[in-house]
């Protein structure tokens, strides 16, 4: 489709993402990949500047077509309303299919059933889906009903207004009791099924602050600033205090080997339609509360 630059110096990505009402994210990774036409030339940066006028010529590739069905899967629905819904994901439920990945079971398959509708902005294969958690990741989140809704979240996370913090259980004694880790996150150059610290990779920014020590475990809250792929595993691995129980990243698995102990505990956005401040908590897991009980049982 065409589209004409309505102001000056505004980066493709940004203006891309505001036209076509899809992530910045998104629109890099077809940048990067296929290209833009502007003004006849094909752009692959997705910082190149337009000047008011510009006329730029861009697709979005069509989801894959996949056979996403409907499943009686009960869901722990915290809050919803005509425009999105909050839901509390378990440990171990992959968020939405992939085309050689977890076609049943997911939790899009869950909202399809138990939801009366889901914004269309991601295609079949993520229907309604904003962001995403790991697997073995538990906690809130957020899925919008309706595309307006889907626009207005996605664009509170772009610009990091809406809040995600987490709870997780960390190997080691951290030595600060707060502080930020700025470190880039790409794809390892080793192992293309992890994520890695790479320079010249996107920028990640975690917030940290320690709620319980436990000598050789602490119990840490992470505020996202950034969301990559990983970015609180990957982040606090690189501190050599990885979440207990996340395997790929050095985790230990002695207090519990089931799965990363890190939970989505509280979200915080602004209503896409009210443009109410909301808030939203989440109680830790049962599995996680015992690790923790046990650790202070020990430590008295």
């Amino acid at each position: 489709m065409e589209y004409r630059a309505s102001q000056d110096k505004i980066r493709l990505d940004v203006f891309l993402s505001g036209e076509l009402g899809v992530s910045r994210s998104n629109v890099k990774t077809v940048l990067e990949r296929d290209g833009a036409i502007v003004n006849g030339a094909r752009r692959n940066k997705s910082g190149f500047e337009l000047r008011f006028g510009d006329v730029v010529e861009f697709e979005l590739p069509k989801p894959e077509t996949l056979d996403v069905k409907a499943e009686n899967i009960p869901l722990d629905i915290v809050y919803q309303d005509e425009w999105f819904a909050v839901i509390n994901k378990p440990q171990g439920m992959v968020v939405h299919q992939a085309s050689s990945y977890k076609k049943t079971d997911t939790l899009v398959n869950a909202l399809l059933f138990n939801l009366d509708n889901l914004s269309g902005i991601n295609g079949v294969i993520r229907p309604g889906i904003v962001h995403r958690l790991d697997k073995d990741t538990s906690g809130l989140i957020v899925v919008a009903k309706n595309d307006e809704a889907h626009k207005s979240l996605a664009s509170q996370i772009e610009n990091k207004t809406a809040k995600r913090i987490y709870w997780g259980l960390c190997d080691g004694n951290f030595k600060a009791d707060e502080g930020t880790i700025d470190a880039p996150i790409a794809r390892s150059k080793k192992d293309r099924k992890k994520m890695a610290i790479v320079e010249g990779g996107r920028r990640a920014v975690t917030h940290y602050k320690v709620l319980e020590r436990f000598g050789a475990y602490t119990l840490v809250r992470f505020e996202l600033e950034t969301g990559r792929t990983h970015q609180i595993r990957v982040h606090t691995a690189s501190l050599n205090h990885p979440i207990v129980g996340d395997a790929v990243y050095g985790g230990s698995g002695k207090l519990y080997d089931k799965g990363q102990l890190l939970h989505a505990k509280e979200l915080v956005l602004t209503h896409p339609h009210t443009a109410k401040r909301m808030t939203f908590e989440s109680e830790l897991p049962g599995y996680f509360e015992a690790v923790l009980k046990k650790l202070r049982s020990q430590n008295k």
